[in-house]
């Protein structure tokens, strides 16, 4: 921290812009703005960016909250000796202005300064992203200006003015708490995190939305659940995940498959049908008890080929020996096909898990749990929890199916809702009721609209949790936050693979995931679940991510090297070594996949 400061003297070296330009980058074009020169004479700095300046991704840099970025000439003095470097000129760490002071371990968030007639405010550290390391042709320089305490930090125009190279800084006002640019990069990126800086960083209004969100992540999720992933400390970059509740966070997290017996098969609809499984007879290993909302994944030998590992939604909550999945029959399913029709009661799965953080969190107030289709299965299981306990939260059960012949646990759920003693449930049909004139008042013909769902009364101090098609979650998500409901409230589910984040990257044709090119490696077999590839591992993959983009499987990253955590994958089974030893460690039964490399054959949720 950096209380007690007495203001030195600082000065503005060089002001460097760039536009954005495509750049080669490992068989991609990489369009970025990275690549910035100093210029003579004043510029005029405006809200929103440096005159002449530019940036190529505007969801990772620039906007009012990101205009100017400072990096210190002491920091290229530190990284010449760092690095063995001679060649290191003023622009290539991507800055726009190059000052002479300002250190980050003394600039605290909050701060203004007046350059020439314009007037700045701290507003973040920079954030981390691979393309500093793209224009110093140093990799792992992201990851370094984090562990070595020299990130740099945005500026927000306050006045709008002319800037040129030589003139004085100087300070006009300093920042609440006085928590220092370091000292908040540290509190996002790094481990052991002091309590004191998050509730200080949580009191600066002038820290930037996106570090507000994840402060107040970190804050509600402290001390032990996962901490979301993130690109550019943004949210939404990964489904958050929800605190542990008090009862479970001791529970060791288990990787691995063990063999589990089928007890029985129960059809649902024409097209779905539930499996129970339960522990084998004298398994000297108790079957983890797991959590309503989580997912287990099935290993099932279908063919001649390598075997096929899928997830499926716990749809019950699961018993001291038991659990229950059940799984739609896709038309070209290769595994649910065979779980349909070939599977049959007493035979022997392996299963791994439970896995997953859409789970239900404890409290006392209003909950929502929406799904569509076979979406039902996670909020399901919710369903069963919060009935055992006769739970007294107000709750808005919403469903939408096809049509009542096609609604997978209609009585199930219905009978369960009664149990509860403030319970509203509505239904959706998309094709009708059919030939009953008279739906019941709970049954709606058509999909949820915005009107519809305003009609709820859903409160604003709600805890939603959402699973179905992606468009039928953005779709309800936005409703909800239009009705009042917090970001970190909302809380989804997605089968299938997340939608890729490649930072930079144009979006590209979509290609169905494949194996990668060129003859197997001589490692061990990688899976990826979701993506329903298995493949061995080639030593000629930097990491697992680099091996995942060969397979054309959606990704998520940003910093590319163990930074940020958007990357972070749980691990359903395996062992990981790590190519570049991440700076914070990932959650047990998690890995960081852009530096992750298989120890042994591993199975990845991704």
């Amino acid at each position: 921290m950096a209380t007690g400061r007495r203001p030195a003297r600082a000065t503005l070296l060089s002001v460097n812009v760039g536009k954005p330009r495509d750049v080669p980058w490992h068989g991609l074009m990489v369009h970025t703005a990275a690549w910035k020169t100093p210029v003579r004479g004043p510029r005029r700095v405006r809200r929103l960016n440096v005159e002449g300046d530019g940036q190529g991704d505007l969801a990772g840099h620039g906007g009012e909250m990101r205009a100017v970025l400072v990096y210190q000439s002491q920091s290229y003095a530190y990284w010449r000796g760092q690095l063995g470097r001679d060649d290191l000129t003023f622009g290539i760490f991507g800055e726009n202005f190059t000052v002479d002071g300002l250190p980050d371990d003394e600039v605290c968030i909050g701060d203004r300064y007046r350059i020439g007639d314009a007037e700045f405010e701290v507003s973040q550290p920079r954030v981390t992203c691979y393309r500093v390391g793209m224009r110093l042709g140093e990799p792992t320089m992201a990851a370094l200006l984090v562990a070595h305490h020299r990130p740099g930090f945005y500026l927000r125009v306050i006045t709008e003015g002319s800037v040129r190279a030589g003139d004085d800084i100087v300070l006009t006002r300093r920042g609440p708490q006085e928590l220092s640019v370091a000292d908040t990069d540290a509190l996002l990126y790094l481990p052991d995190r002091d309590p004191e800086h998050l509730r200080r960083a949580l009191n600066i209004p002038a820290l930037s939305p996106g570090w507000q969100q994840s402060f107040r992540e970190l804050a509600a999720a402290a001390p032990t659940a996962p901490r979301p992933g993130r690109q550019d400390a943004r949210p939404g970059a990964r489904p958050s995940a929800a605190p542990d509740t008090p009862s479970s966070r001791d529970e060791p997290v288990r990787t691995g498959f063990r063999p589990m017996r089928v007890a029985r098969i129960t059809p649902e609809t024409a097209t779905v049908s539930s499996i129970h499984l339960t522990a084998t007879h004298g398994s000297p290993v108790p079957v983890p008890q797991g959590r309503p909302g989580q997912y287990l994944s099935l290993r099932l030998t279908t063919g001649d080929g390598a075997p096929a590992v899928r997830s499926y939604s716990l749809s019950a909550t699961p018993t001291a020996d038991t659990y229950r999945v059940s799984v739609k029959h896709e038309p070209h399913g290769q595994v649910s096909g065979y779980l349909h029709a070939t599977l049959r009661q007493g035979d022997l799965v392996d299963v791994a898990g439970p896995h997953g953080t859409f789970v239900l969190r404890d409290g006392s107030g209003p909950v929502v749990l929406a799904s569509a289709g076979i979406g039902v299965t996670p909020v399901l299981a919710m369903l069963h929890r919060l009935a055992a306990d006769r739970d007294p939260r107000p709750l808005w059960w919403i469903h939408t199916a096809h049509d009542r012949a096609h609604h997978a646990f209609a009585a199930e759920s219905h009978d369960l809702l009664a149990r509860l003693p403030d319970a509203h449930e509505h239904l959706f049909y998309t094709a009708g009721t059919g030939p009953r004139p008279d739906p019941p008042p709970h049954v709606t013909e058509g999909r949820p609209t915005a009107r519809t769902l305003a009609a709820l009364g859903i409160p604003a101090d709600a805890d939603a949790y959402l699973c179905g098609p992606t468009a039928f979650m953005d779709t309800l998500g936005d409703c909800l936050r239009d009705q009042g409901l917090r970001p970190e409230r909302i809380h989804t589910e997605q089968f299938g693979s997340l939608p890729a984040l490649t930072p930079g990257i144009g979006p590209s044709a979509v290609v169905r995931p494949h194996q990668p090119p060129g003859p197997p490696g001589p490692g061990p077999r990688v899976t990826f679940a979701r993506s329903g590839i298995t493949t061995a591992w080639s030593p000629a993959y930097p990491s697992l991510l680099d091996l995942a983009e060969a397979c054309d499987i959606p990704t998520r990253w940003s910093c590319r090297t163990g930074v940020c955590h958007t990357c972070v994958t749980p691990l359903v089974a395996g062992e990981i070594t790590y190519a570049t030893e991440p700076l914070d460690p990932p959650d047990p039964g998690t890995t960081l996949v852009c530096c992750g490399r298989p120890a042994t054959e591993v199975v990845l949720d991704l």
